[in-house]
C-alpha cells in the first residue's frame, strides 16, 4: 500500500491482488454508536454519583459543606444536608402504620438505659407470652407519660426466648400530638382503634392495650394502683374476633415517676390535652420538671387467657364480654396487689 493511498488496501487471494476499500457508511455508524454509548455511561456514572452524594452520612455532608464555605451556601446544599441529617436517623421506607426500624434502633439505647439502669426493671412471667402468633397484652396504664407501653415493649424483646416485638395501641392524647405522635408512631406504636388492632393481630402481631385509658395515665397520686374501669371491653371484642388470647400484665413503679398531685384542666384544654398534670417537678422546674423519677419496676405476665372456645360470635354476647373483661381486670389487680405486698422501697423494690 503506497503512503499516498491511505484509505486503498490490497491483499493478495489466489494469485490476484484485490483492493479492498472501507465502508464509510458502517465505520461511521459504528463510531457514533461508540460515542453515544459512551455518553450514555457517563450519564449513568453521574446518576449514580449523585445518588451516593445524597445517601452520604451525616458526617461526610457536613465536612463537603464546611469544605465548600459560607460562599456556597445555597437552597440545594442546605436540602442535601438536611436530608442526610433525616436518613442518619430514618429508613427510607416505612410499614403502613409508620413504623421505622432504623428509627427504633437508633434511639432504642436511651430507652434500654431506662430500662436496666434507670428502672431496673424485674420482669417476671414473660414465658407466658406466646412465643409466635396473634396476641393481646392487657396492662394497666400509668405515669403521665407513655413509658410503661415502651417498658413493656422492652420486656417481651430483652427477656422472651422468641424476642418478639409488642405493637402498642397509644391512646388518641398522645398519637394526635404534633411532636409525640410522629415519634411514637415510627417506634412502632399505632393508634388505638378496633380496625387497627383487628389489622395487626391478623397478621400474626403481639398487640399491647390499656383499657384504664386516660383515666388510668391521668389519676391522682392518691388513687395509685387503684384500676379504673376498663371501659366496655373493647379489648375483649377484639381479642374474641381473632381468636388471640388474652395476657393479663401488671406494671409496678410507674405510678411514682411522675406523681400527680392537682390538675390545671384550664391550662391543657386549649391544646387538646384531656388534662394537665401539676407534680412536684412539672411545670415548677420548667423542662426539667419531665424527667422522671427514678424508681424501681417491676413487669409481671400472668398466663394467658385463651378465648378460641367463644369464637368470633362471642364478640356480641354482652354479658360474656364484661364477664370476660372483669376477669382479666381482676386478675391485673391481684398481681398489683401481690407485687405491692412484697415491695419493701419505691426506690429499691
Amino acid at each position: 500500500m503506497s503512503e499516498g493511498a491511505p484509505d486503498d488496501r490490497t491483499e493478495e487471494t489466489s494469485g490476484k491482488v484485490v483492493a479492498i476499500r472501507p465502508r464509510r457508511g458502517s465505520v461511521e455508524d459504528e463510531v457514533e454508536q461508540l460515542r453515544e454509548r459512551v455518553r450514555g455511561l457517563e450519564k449513568e456514572l453521574a446518576g449514580h454519583e449523585a445518588a451516593a452524594g445524597e445517601r452520604a452520612g451525616l458526617l461526610v455532608a457536613l465536612a463537603k459543606a464546611l469544605q465548600a464555605g459560607a460562599g456556597a451556601v445555597h437552597w440545594d446544599s442546605l436540602a442535601k444536608l438536611w436530608s442526610a441529617a433525616y436518613f442518619a436517623w430514618h429508613a427510607e421506607e416505612v410499614d403502613e402504620f409508620g413504623y421505622d426500624p432504623k428509627f427504633t434502633e437508633t434511639v432504642r439505647p436511651f430507652f434500654e438505659f431506662l430500662y436496666t439502669v434507670w428502672w431496673r426493671v424485674d420482669a417476671q412471667g414473660v414465658e407466658n407470652v406466646p412465643a409466635e402468633g396473634p396476641a393481646l397484652i392487657v396492662a394497666n396504664h400509668s405515669g403521665v407519660l407513655p413509658y410503661d407501653g415502651i417498658m413493656i415493649n422492652l420486656a417481651v424483646r430483652h427477656e422472651h426466648p422468641a424476642r418478639r416485638e409488642c405493637r402498642m395501641l397509644a391512646l388518641d392524647m398522645f398519637a394526635l400530638l404534633p411532636f409525640l405522635a410522629p415519634l411514637l408512631a415510627q417506634s412502632g406504636a399505632v393508634r388505638a382503634s378496633q380496625e387497627n388492632g383487628e389489622r395487626l393481630l391478623r397478621k400474626g402481631e403481639l398487640v399491647g392495650v390499656f383499657p384504664e385509658g386516660v383515666k388510668g395515665v391521668g389519676k391522682y397520686f392518691r388513687e395509685r394502683y387503684k384500676l379504673a374501669r376498663f371501659g366496655r371491653g373493647g379489648f375483649v371484642r377484639l381479642a374474641l374476633r381473632t381468636g388471640a388470647p388474652i395476657v393479663p400484665c401488671a406494671v409496678v413503679g410507674a405510678e411514682e415517676i411522675h406523681p400527680v398531685l392537682g390538675k390545671a384542666n384550664w391550662v391543657g384544654k386549649p391544646f387538646g390535652f384531656p388534662y394537665f398534670p401539676l407534680t412536684p417537678t412539672f411545670p415548677w422546674l420548667g423542662p426539667a420538671g419531665v424527667l422522671p423519677l427514678p424508681t424501681k419496676w417491676s413487669i409481671d405476665f400472668a398466663d394467658p387467657l385463651p378465648l378460641g372456645q367463644y369464637g368470633p360470635e362471642g364478640a356480641e354476647d354482652p354479658i360474656l364480654v364484661n364477664r370476660l373483661k372483669e376477669q382479666v381486670r381482676t386478675t391485673i389487680q391481684r398481681m398489683i396487689d401481690g407485687r405491692l405486698a412484697r415491695r419493701r422501697s419505691v426506690w429499691f423494690g
